[in-house]
């Protein structure tokens, strides 16, 4: 795995080069936060009633996709993403869930830098596309998704 040669708070364009792969995380998922968040975001019986989850083609309780990607994007913004040149994303493409995220399971990332591109129109930024992968504690995929992120150019 690459190690950035910048610290998160001195990390431009330039500082993301095409094909590293980083390894960050760990985060828990949290038995109470599954439910809180599907209950009032994705409000499906597999994410927000144990019992009745049982019943279904997961077997039990298993969290929100969507809750998966926040916890994805909490990691991504701790250990990833520039907090001095990030100028937001102008979207997500594939977006992937393969397997379930239950409570208690530990989540980290992996990110590959897939491309650098420069933006011809203006000089001052370029757009850093990453393949973003969320593994469990047995280092299985349970999210991956394709980010596009607009981040300034060192000054």
């Amino acid at each position: 795995m690459d190690v950035f040669s910048r610290a998160i708070d001195d990390r431009y364009f330039e500082d993301y080069p095409q094909g590293a792969v980083y390894r960050f995380g760990a985060i828990t998922v949290e038995f109470d936060e599954v439910i809180a968040f599907a209950s009032r975001y994705d409000p499906q019986v597999f994410h927000m009633d144990p019992e009745a989850a049982r019943e279904t083609i997961f077997g039990g309780l298993i969290a929100s996709g969507w809750y998966t990607a926040a916890l994805m994007m909490r990691m991504f913004c701790e250990h990833y993403l520039s907090k001095v040149a990030s100028l937001g994303s102008p979207g997500l493409d594939e977006v992937r869930w393969p397997r379930p995220v239950r409570p208690g399971n530990c989540l980290s990332l992996r990110v590959t830098v897939a491309a650098v591109t420069p933006s011809r129109s203006k000089p001052d930024r370029g757009v850093v596309t990453s393949f973003i992968e969320v593994l469990n504690q047995s280092d299985e995929v349970v999210m991956s998704m394709k980010a596009a992120n607009m981040l300034r150019r060192r000054p």
